[in-house]
């Protein structure tokens, strides 16, 4: 089993869960983190740290749409090892569903 970030992370990217990281497996696009599946050692210390709740195990429903995802990305992405500042209005963006259209493909900043 390893972790999958799903949409819930889209405009919200807190990062708590990034300081959390034993193996810093986190990787930073423009308005969302993924985990590298090959890189993630199923500690699942990440998981509860996110308030947004983005992160789940691959076996949750919710993860398949998105395993694929982090794993395109986090090859493509810079690694993040340090928690940064959240946007501005993460916490409007939070609880908001349907989050998917908004994804971009872009690097973010480590």
């Amino acid at each position: 089993m390893t972790y999958v970030v799903i949409e819930n992370c889209i405009k919200c990217k807190f990062m708590d869960c990034v300081e959390v990281c034993p193996v810093d497996c986190f990787y930073v696009g423009d308005n969302m983190l993924v985990i590298h599946p090959d890189e993630c050692i199923d500690c699942g210390v990440c998981e509860p740290e996110c308030p947004a709740e983005a992160i789940v195990p691959d076996s949750d429903d919710r993860a398949a749409p998105y395993a694929e995802l982090n794993r395109t990305y986090a090859a493509e992405w810079p690694n993040i090892t340090r928690k940064g500042e959240p946007p501005v209005d993460a916490d409007e963006w939070k609880d908001k569903p349907g989050k998917r259209e908004l994804f971009s493909p872009a690097p973010g900043k480590p």
